[in-house]
């Protein structure tokens, strides 16, 4: 009779979960097809890394061809379509990151489900052993005819404790998946935001790209010798303003106190771009004693320049507070840093990214290493798409209008940092 009631009770612990199964197996149809969807994206996300790839190896090949106007009209279209596909692969990332949250939210749901049936049982338990709880051995021995019927009302009792040890620790462990699974919607949240944030950004890029093609045939009206003309204008001037700034910034007072600084050869800083390409170093290198002329007479670099394409993400090398941001470009005639990001950081250093193709962040913001600030541009002057990047001691830099350092400046209101000689760090004394 008892191992008849403990098998009765037995089933009665496994009904729920038959009864729900339909349930259960519509989550896991859909969350199989959420799957497939996901997989879908991943393979076209592959499939538009191919395309990037061979735009940016075309790029590189037009690059390295003389400064032609059809040479610079091919890069502007070339850059256009690479932008176009990097959008494209936001897009299906972006998908693919809603897809996994509803995966995510489904499989929260299902083992939630899990935990209330689990608990349900381990309810059930509790109260068949409170209600066998009163009776003592011996009672429970006289109160048998048989004595073989004493040990299977022993052993039922046994095998009830021991699922109800089973049943708490099936709890322990759904709670544990529901907890990992709540992280990870999480996170896949803020890749989403992300994402997004990367995805306006990207915009920018293809709206400036559209633009920059639309103003180069409107002042060149299609004719080589015109855009040479531009080249050679645009040098001069560029010669002009860096002297300017050279010649503010040696007359500023600053010691450098090495201790507000992080140790040399300390890797304070991650890469602020994916692959790493350096063009130029910093200080006296040799494009900087060949042209001397475009760094104000004196022959010193004070960055170090990252090759990349138009459109590629900028990412802060540490965390840290935009102190200021801005575009030169925006003063006719200023050809400078173009846009251009300042950020300062809690060890005593500031960090400038400039010749942007669009800033990804806005004065007084934080940001965490690795967080998307910017793309990498063609900006103010530069001969050709690329980051170039500045480490100051952060007291020895400050933001001022050109007009404030020299009235006869081509740039005048347009902002830029400036700083103290000695207030420029190599920054390969603080890259990994």
């Amino acid at each position: 009779m008892q191992k008849r009631l403990f098998v009765a009770f037995v089933c009665g612990l496994l009904l729920p979960p038959l009864l729900v199964g339909n349930f259960v197996m519509a989550q896991s149809s859909e969350i199989d097809r959420l799957q497939n969807e996901i997989d879908n994206r991943s393979n076209r996300v592959a499939e538009i890394d191919a395309e990037i790839a061979r735009y940016e190896a075309e790029l590189a090949q037009v690059g390295g061809e003389k400064r032609t106007l059809q040479s610079a009209i091919s890069k502007l279209e070339l850059e256009r379509k690479k932008v176009n596909s990097e959008i494209s692969k936001t897009e299906n990332l972006i998908s693919s990151t809603d897809l996994e949250i509803s995966k995510l939210a489904l499989e929260i749901s299902r083992t939630e489900s899990d935990i209330a049936k689990t608990k349900e049982a381990v309810s059930a338990i509790i109260r068949q052993e409170h209600q066998s709880a009163h009776s003592s051995l011996i009672e429970l021995l006289l109160g048998q005819e048989h004595l073989s019927q004493f040990w299977s009302r022993l052993d039922a009792h046994q095998n009830i404790r021991e699922m109800l040890t089973s049943k708490v620790e099936e709890l322990s462990v759904y709670q544990e998946i529901v907890t990992g699974k709540q992280r990870s919607s999480e996170d896949k949240r803020n890749d989403l935001s992300s994402l997004k944030s990367q995805y306006a950004g990207q915009n920018e890029v293809l709206a400036n790209n559209r633009e920059e093609q639309a103003k180069l045939l409107e002042v060149t009206r299609n004719e080589e010798k015109n855009y040479q003309q531009l080249l050679a204008s645009k040098q001069e001037t560029r010669e002009q303003i860096i002297k300017e700034m050279r010649d503010f910034e040696s007359k500023l007072q600053f010691i450098l106190d090495p201790a507000t600084v992080p140790s040399a050869g300390t890797a304070v800083f991650a890469w602020p771009v994916d692959n790493v390409i350096i063009t130029q170093y910093f200080g006296g290198t040799e494009f900087a004693a060949r042209n001397a002329a475009a760094y104000g007479g004196r022959a010193y670099h004070p960055g170090v320049d990252f090759g990349a394409p138009v459109g590629t993400p900028i990412k802060a090398p540490l965390s840290g507070t935009v102190r200021a941001t801005g575009n030169t470009d925006l003063v006719p005639g200023c050809y400078s840093w173009g846009k251009w990001t300042l950020l300062d950081h809690a060890n005593g250093l500031s960090t400038l990214y400039a010749h942007q193709s669009a800033i990804n962040v806005s004065p007084g913001q934080s940001v965490t290493t690795g967080e998307v600030i910017g793309f990498v541009g063609n900006t103010g002057f530069s001969t050709g798409p690329h980051l170039h990047f500045t480490v100051y001691a952060k007291d020895g830099v400050n933001v001022r209008k050109f007009n404030e350092i020299k009235t006869s400046t081509s740039c005048g209101p347009a902002s830029s940092p400036f700083a103290a000689i000695d207030a420029y760090i190599d920054p390969m004394l603080y890259l990994p």
